[in-house]
């Protein structure tokens, strides 16, 4: 086995994976907003949903466009732009609906915000993971799909941790008006750092 082929199995195994783990994100944070109303989890759970999308577009262009004598080189470069530019689009589109929801909540009891918590700590883990793997993947074999991944799982990772020390801040002083403002805070940064990378992405594909 070539490494070539090696190196094209590993990244689809590796998408497939990064699929596999991010979808059950949004499914339990959705549950849990039947009992918190943190607008960073309100947010968060937007931002998943979204980044679900983008990562499953990725592994289906990525998986057709590795597959020896299905495409040639014009039909992957249309096919990469596509999917690069979605996963752009679903970056500022989670952003934008994360900063309208962040700025029209209200200042009420927030409930129980531990299962956001609980999977935006678990976020910054398995993110940083993929985040590592994705950038090592695309140093060995330069691919457009990897390489925006790479910095797709790189937001993910410093995202998570902003949500993960707001939400903490929500669960540990839930009446204090600091946790209030932290969560908003921690709202506007997620979907700020978020529309950046997605603009990012998509002028680049835009300028290729």
């Amino acid at each position: 086995m070539s490494n070539e082929h090696t190196q094209k199995k590993s990244g689809t195994k590796t998408l497939l994976w990064s699929v596999i783990m991010s979808a059950p994100g949004p499914l339990i944070i959705g549950l849990g907003l039947f009992v918190g109303r943190s607008s960073t989890q309100i947010a968060d759970f937007v931002r998943r949903s979204s980044e679900l999308l983008a990562i499953i577009m990725a592994y289906v262009v990525y998986k057709i466009t590795t597959k020896d004598g299905v495409c040639d080189t014009v039909r992957k470069d249309k096919l990469e732009r596509f999917s690069n530019l979605f996963v752009g689009a679903m970056m500022c589109l989670g952003g934008s609906l994360m900063l309208l929801l962040a700025f029209v909540s209200e200042n009420e009891d927030k409930g129980n915000v531990i299962p956001g918590l609980a999977i935006a700590l678990l976020g910054v883990i398995a993110n940083t993971i993929f985040w590592r793997k994705y950038t090592k993947l695309n140093k060995q074999e330069p691919n457009a799909i990897l390489a925006v991944q790479a910095r797709l799982y790189r937001a993910k990772s410093l995202v998570d941790s902003c949500v993960t020390i707001a939400l903490l801040s929500v669960a540990l002083f839930p009446e204090s008006p600091v946790s209030f403002y932290l969560d908003l805070i921690g709202s506007v940064i997620v979907a700020l750092y978020l529309i950046w990378c997605g603009i990012q992405t998509i002028l680049e594909r835009i300028k290729k």
